[in-house]
């Protein structure tokens, strides 16, 4: 496996570059910088996909004849590398890279054709409903009925965590139609839109402070079979399908960007000794060895990209990239706490906003410190928790 940039991909990194330089404006970058979590608020990531769609670069990974760029693996490494240099925010995943491939597999060739180009344009902001209330990471567990009637399903029950249902006009949910046998065999897979009669999403605050994620409730909500995404009862194997995308993805570009982030934080404090934390060996024996999994996940990244360029599928590859990148991301988080000291202790959202006039208190690099590490926990839940990949991993590659 050759790491090395070819001519052509030196060329194409050029043009990434020029590219990020002159349509990245400083509040679309701010937006990248103070970002807590994976997903960028609406305001700044649906302006940003305009520009990418406008230039044909919005999906990446796409086929060419859905609307992708008809890059190879290499080509789409360095322009999420480059995106990541360059602060860009980042463009919310439940669209584009989510339940925009799970359409292409299992779409009829009129859902195909009405959602993709939505999906593409930013016309439509999705949110995922799979988590229940009582459910935890048993997804199979799930209990929301969704009752037919003609030509229609009813659904009653509630969803948790619902990530941006505050802002989404569209939802991809997981409902149960059938309560015999494994409870795998009864779950459908059901696309809707969210001003539906009988939908209501209550926001829940996280310990951050922020509101992100919603319960949504349904009441006698009426949902037409056309917008079943596969075959009744067999909503399972469009959502593990979705969840091999939701688990992978090229990680190592952003955590590189925590990497340098947190050098040049510790660059500019002081540790108890005076001198800069950079310099303290115990901190650099720890950022090294973050640095050292960084690299690890690179590699397995370009094994995984090796392989989608055969034509193969994450497979259980993206739980074990799924693992090591969210416990990686929260021991960046931990060190940037330690580095902001304090000051990380403040809770000045304001301060965030792009454009916002508030004066932080204490340095910049501190505002967003412990916002991301509270955010940060629910990685290794969210996507199928830790655990269960583990387990994954030892029934699907050790044979346990």
């Amino acid at each position: 496996m050759n790491l090395d940039l070819t001519p052509d991909e030196l060329a194409f990194r050029d043009e990434v570059r020029a590219f990020l330089d002159d349509n990245l404006t400083p509040e679309l970058r701010q937006a990248g910088r103070m970002v807590t979590s994976v997903f960028v608020d609406k305001q700044y990531s649906i302006p940003w996909q305009k520009i990418l769609h406008a230039r044909g670069w919005v999906a990446p990974s796409w086929p060419v004849e859905y609307g992708g760029c008809g890059w190879n693996e290499m080509q789409r490494y360095i322009f999420a590398a480059e995106c990541t240099r360059a602060g860009a925010p980042s463009l919310s995943p439940m669209g584009l890279r989510m339940v925009g491939p799970c359409i292409q597999k299992y779409g009829t060739p009129e859902q195909k054709a009405f959602y993709l180009p939505r999906i593409l344009a930013g016309d439509d902001y999705w949110c995922q409903s799979y988590s229940e209330p009582g459910s935890g990471s048993d997804l199979a567990s799930l209990q929301m009925r969704a009752e037919s009637d003609g030509d229609d399903y009813i659904l009653n029950g509630s969803k948790i965590w619902t990530t941006h249902a505050h802002f989404a006009n569209r939802m991809f949910c997981l409902v149960r139609t059938w309560s015999g046998g494994k409870p795998q065999q009864g779950i459908t897979f059901l696309l809707l839109e969210m001003d539906t009669p009988g939908i209501t999403v209550k926001p829940i605050i996280t310990l951050a402070g922020e509101h992100e994620v919603n319960q949504v409730f349904f009441d006698n909500v009426r949902v037409p079979k056309s917008g079943r995404l596969g075959e009744e009862n067999d909503g399972w194997t469009v959502a593990k399908y979705l969840l091999e995308f939701e688990r992978g993805g090229s990680s190592a570009p952003g955590l590189r960007g925590g990497v340098a982030r947190l050098k040049a934080m510790a660059e500019n404090e002081v540790s108890d000794e005076g001198a800069p934390l950079i310099d303290d060996p115990d901190f650099r024996a720890r950022l090294a060895e973050a640095e050292i999994l960084v690299e690890l996940i690179e590699i397995t990244e370009h094994r995984v990209m090796s392989a989608l360029a055969g034509g193969k599928n994450p497979g259980p590859a993206s739980s074990m990239l799924k693992t090591q990148s969210t416990e990686c991301t929260q021991r960046l988080d931990e060190l940037a706490i330690e580095i902001a000291s304090h000051y990380a202790a403040v809770d000045q959202p304001e301060a965030r906003e792009p454009g916002s006039n508030r004066t932080p208190v204490g340095p910049d690099h501190s505002l967003v410190a412990m916002a991301r590490y509270l955010n940060n926990r629910a990685a290794s839940i969210y996507g199928g928790s830790n655990q269960i990949q583990r387990d994954i991993m030892a029934r699907l590659v050790l044979r346990l």
